[in-house]
C-alpha cells in the first residue's frame, strides 16, 4: 500500500513512525518549509522533515501543497492514502479525492469538539476533563468529515500542554494502523459528525495569554497549564513582561486588588484573583531562563504590593 504522509511537528512524528513500523509503504513525506529559529535565525528542519530523513524517506517541502507541481507530483505515485497529522494546510478537493481509500487525518479533539488549530491548547483552557484522538475522513470543510475512530483520554488536574500532547501524540500513532487497517477491510463504520455541538478552537495569540488577575483563580491556572512551555501565559510586572509556567491556588488571606502581590516567600508569589490567591511558583523574566521563584529570589527582589497587570 502506498502512502503519502504530510505532517510538521513533533505531535505528528510518532504517526510517521508507526506507520514506518509497520510496514507501510511511505512513498513521500510532505512538510512544511524549513524555518529561521533561536537567536542566530538559523533555518532548523521540521520535526517530521528531521524523522522522515532519518527513515530514510523522501520529503518533499512545497510552498503550496494544492499547486500544480505539487499534484503532479502526488498524481504519480498513486497513493492508496493520504495520512494528515499536523500539517499545516488547507487540502483542496482534487488532493482529497485523490488517494484510493481517501485522506485520512490524525485530530487532537474529540470531534466535532475543538475543530481547528489549537485543540490540546483549548480543552486544557477551558477546563475540559477530558480530551483524545479522532481518526477522521478528511472533507473540504475545516475537520469536518466523517468519523472513523476516536479514543478518549482524562486531562489530569496538573496536566499541561506538553503533558496531554506527548499523550495525544502516542494514542494517534495507535489508531491510525488501526484506522487504515479497518478501511482497508472494510470494517470501519463511518459516523458523520453533528455540526450543531461543534467547537473551534483558534490559533493561539500571544494576547490570549495575558492574565486576566480579574478572574478566578481556576481559569487562570488553566490558562498557564494551556499554554505550557509554549508560548506561555504571561502578565506585567514593574514594565516587564514575565511568562508564569507554573502556579497552584490557596485560599485568600489577605485584602488586596485583583492582580496585587500579596506575598513573596520561596514557595511562591502569592497573587490575589477574583475568588482565590494565585501562587507563582515558576517564572521567566525578558531574556532569562525560566526559574522557580525560590531561586528566582536568591539574586533578586519580588516587592509586595505591585500590582501585576
Amino acid at each position: 500500500m502506498n502512502i503519502i504522509f504530510m505532517g510538521t511537528p513533533d505531535f505528528a512524528v510518532p504517526t510517521l513512525e508507526s506507520l514506518y513500523n509497520k510496514g507501510y509503504n511511505i512513498a513521500l513525506v510532505i512538510t512544511q518549509r524549513d524555518k529561521p529559529k533561536g537567536r542566530g535565525k538559523k533555518f532548523q528542519p521540521t520535526a517530521v522533515k528531521e524523522k522522515a530523513l532519518e527513515l530514510e524517506l523522501e520529503v518533499y517541502q512545497p510552498d503550496n501543497v494544492n499547486s500544480a507541481e505539487s499534484i503532479e507530483k502526488m498524481k504519480k505515485l498513486n497513493p492508496d492514502f493520504i495520512v494528515v497529522a499536523a500539517y499545516g494546510q488547507i487540502l483542496r478537493k482534487q488532493i482529497l479525492d485523490m488517494p484510493k481509500y481517501g485522506c485520512i487525518n490524525v485530530h487532537a479533539s474529540l470531534l466535532p469538539k475543538y475543530r481547528g488549530a489549537a485543540p490540546i491548547n483549548w480543552a486544557i483552557i477551558n477546563g475540559e476533563k477530558e480530551t483524545g484522538i479522532t481518526i477522521m475522513e478528511m472533507a473540504e470543510g475545516l475537520d469536518t468529515g466523517d468519523m472513523i475512530l476516536s479514543k478518549e483520554i482524562p486531562i489530569n488536574e496538573e496536566d499541561d500542554f506538553q503533558i496531554v500532547h506527548d499523550k495525544l501524540a502516542l494514542l494517534g500513532s495507535e489508531l491510525i494502523v488501526e484506522a487504515l487497517e479497518g478501511i482497508k477491510d472494510n470494517r470501519v463504520i463511518k459516523v458523520p459528525q453533528d455540526n450543531k455541538l461543534s467547537t473551534y478552537a483558534s490559533m493561539i495569540s500571544k494576547e490570549i495569554g495575558r492574565i486576566n488577575w480579574g478572574k478566578d483563580g481556576e481559569n487562570i491556572k488553566n490558562l498557564v497549564r494551556g499554554l505550557k512551555p509554549r508560548p506561555s501565559a504571561y502578565t506585567v510586572y514593574n514594565g516587564n513582561i514575565v511568562k508564569i509556567h507554573k502556579v497552584k491556588l490557596v485560599d485568600k488571606f489577605k485584602e488586596g486588588k485583583d492582580g496585587e502581590i500579596v506575598l513573596v516567600t520561596d514557595e511562591g508569589i502569592f497573587v490575589n484573583a477574583l475568588d482565590k490567591c494565585v501562587v507563582i511558583e515558576e517564572i521567566q523574566f525578558p531574556g532569562k531562563k525560566k526559574l522557580l521563584v525560590k531561586d528566582y529570589l536568591r539574586g533578586n527582589r519580588i516587592e509586595e504590593g505591585v500590582i501585576l497587570i
